[in-house]
């Protein structure tokens, strides 16, 4: 009598990387032939709040960063020409100019002055190398000292006049609105970006505060927003290659 012959037991199958097998720690959890935890998305891997080693500040996307440069361009182009884009900058402005209290809109305008941003940077950056953070806190340094460097050239290139002062020139673009922008973000991206909102706020009532004095016209803020996050992106930027 012929005997039936015995199934074989299943073979592994090296080719797998995933096999569904009991785990250590609780029954029926997969687990990895290389022993990490199985689908694990990148884009779960969110920065540390608390900006501890190997997390960077979010960038901007490239068409963001794109339409940025554009805008600026743009801008800087009808400045100069005194094209229909800066002759309806100068209208709107004469129109919000003193429309609030002058004390109110120094208040915000002065959120802008070094002396008022540039603390609140050099505590995040003191933080930034406390945490071991010693290359963030470096070219946060570096970004706000590009500042004066691109918005010098760039006054004295479009001499433009100011809204309450024709005889003076040199107001576009706006320093006060682009040391505010790349302080408090700076400072925001090295302590914790959940302070992103912050130095949103007050970077918007920085400009908001500059337009409604009449220190500069809405085009000076636009364009230092424009320049500023092309600052903060190079920056950014550069913190991702050297900290990986």
């Amino acid at each position: 009598m012929r005997e039936t012959p015995r199934a074989e037991p299943p073979q592994p199958r090296p080719h797998r990387a995933v096999a569904h097998t009991t785990g250590a720690s609780c029954s029926g959890t997969p687990h990895r032939s290389d022993g990490r935890p199985p689908h694990t998305p990148r884009g779960v891997r969110q920065p540390d709040p608390l900006g501890r080693p190997g997390t960077t500040p979010p960038v901007p996307g490239r068409p963001a960063l794109f339409s940025a440069l554009v805008a600026l361009a743009v801008v800087t182009w009808q400045v100069l020409v005194h094209g229909p884009l800066a002759r309806l900058d100068e209208r709107v402005s004469r129109a919000l100019v003193d429309t609030v209290p002058r004390p109110l809109s120094e208040l915000g305008a002065d959120l802008g002055n070094m002396t008022v941003a540039l603390p609140v940077l050099a505590c995040a950056m003191a933080y930034a190398v406390w945490r071991g953070r010693r290359i963030a806190a470096l070219y946060a340094g570096l970004a706000m000292a590009l500042v004066p460097l691109l918005v010098i050239p760039l006054k004295e290139w479009t001499a433009r006049p100011g809204p309450l002062e024709p005889w003076a020139q040199g107001y576009y673009p706006s320093g006060h609105t682009a040391t505010a922008a790349v302080a408090y973000f700076g400072a925001a991206f090295l302590v914790s970006n959940r302070l992103v909102p912050v130095a949103a706020v007050l970077t918007a009532v920085t400009g908001t505060g500059l337009i409604l004095r009449g220190y500069h016209w809405p085009l000076d803020v636009l364009a230092s927003l424009c320049l500023s996050s092309l600052v903060l992106a190079v920056s950014s930027m550069c913190t991702r290659r050297s900290s990986g």
